[in-house]
């Protein structure tokens, strides 16, 4: 026999749509009520149905987050905790990879159902942005944000980060400064960029355009911008990458030029993923609270689903300074 929610308010002793507000944990319901709806949910083995809930409150509960590619090492560490947050809150996180940033974004966002989207791979002139909005489709922006439509968001403020930074490398007696960059059209790129100028400025340091390329974040790109400014006449003593995954791409570029680092070039990443703590990587980066920048973006699209008239909200993460093993004092020439 097929266990309906009418039996589990037979038990608990209220209403079929009590039982219904208590199992989406509403907040109109006591603690008391949907503890007694649990128990007597879990008794009957009673497991709701996604495709009344739907029909019922005319919403799927399922959200998108839409990344680049799966091969980023950044992603992977987001996905889990995003995961987490959304399935305790009662959604479940649909997967959307994304090579570029066009009109059919949005469409084949909205034909997947979604109540919501979390776009982690904005540029900040992403016309994505406008489609979902044109549509009503609830979204947040997740560590990049787009310039054509305000919306919720939870980044990175790098500017702590950056300054410790460049007060270690200025100490160490640090002046040839290179950087590998991110994309000129995304918002973490050139926050990044500006902080990281303004905190060599306040140190009398220069990041001269001949020591900066600009790239994807990625291992590969990574690795062949810092191999063209190792191989200069001057080349840097220190290069501030755009993040651990293309400081990655420099510690290989390093490598085939038979360059030691710190010796002979010392590297610096953004993000703090897992790895760069790994001893056979022990990389020098700027950190924060990855997991709690995944949490926090997975919150504001809830809000704002359930509550699409909510004030716009922006949460900011500090950046820090985690020194480690490929950051030293420069060698003499």
């Amino acid at each position: 026999m097929v266990v309906t929610s009418r039996d589990v308010a037979r038990l608990a002793g209220v209403s079929q749509p009590t039982v219904s507000r208590a199992l989406r944990d509403d907040a109109r319901v006591s603690e008391d009520t949907k503890k007694r709806v649990r128990e007597a949910a879990q008794l009957l083995g009673y497991v709701p149905s996604e495709a009344g809930r739907a029909l019922s409150s005319g919403r799927t509960r399922r959200i998108g987050l839409l990344v680049t590619d799966l091969d980023n090492q950044f992603y992977s560490h987001i996905i889990a905790p995003v995961h987490r947050e959304l399935e305790r809150l009662g959604y479940q996180l649909m997967l959307h990879t994304e090579t570029a940033d066009n009109e059919t974004v949005a469409e084949r966002l909205a034909a997947n159902g979604l109540d919501g989207v979390l776009l982690a791979t904005a540029t900040v002139d992403s016309i994505a942005p406008l489609r979902l909005r044109d549509r009503g489709m609830p979204f947040v922006y997740f560590n990049r944000i787009g310039s054509l439509v305000g919306a919720d968001a939870a980044v990175v403020d790098p500017a702590a980060g950056y300054q410790d930074a460049v007060d270690r490398i200025a100490e160490l007696g640090h002046t040839r400064v290179g950087a590998v960059l991110g994309p000129a059209n995304t918002s973490t790129a050139q926050m990044r960029e500006a902080a990281l100028r303004a905190a060599l400025t306040a140190r009398g340091l220069v990041l001269a355009e001949s020591c900066v390329r600009r790239a994807p974040y990625g291992a590969i790109e990574g690795e062949a911008a810092a191999a063209e400014l190792l191989a200069g006449d001057e080349p840097p003593t220190v290069l501030f990458c755009g993040n651990d995954v293309v400081a990655y791409g420099a510690l290989n570029a390093a490598r085939r030029a038979g360059l030691s680092v710190p010796g002979d070039v010392s590297i610096i990443g953004f993000d703090d993923l897992p790895e760069a703590s790994w001893p056979i990587v022990d990389l020098t980066t700027i950190g924060y609270d990855i997991t709690g920048m995944a949490r926090a973006a997975a919150d504001l699209i809830v809000r704002r689903i359930e509550h699409p008239d909510a004030e716009r909200s922006e949460i900011t993460f500090a950046s820090s300074f985690v020194p480690r093993s490929t950051v030293a004092a420069p060698r003499p020439r």
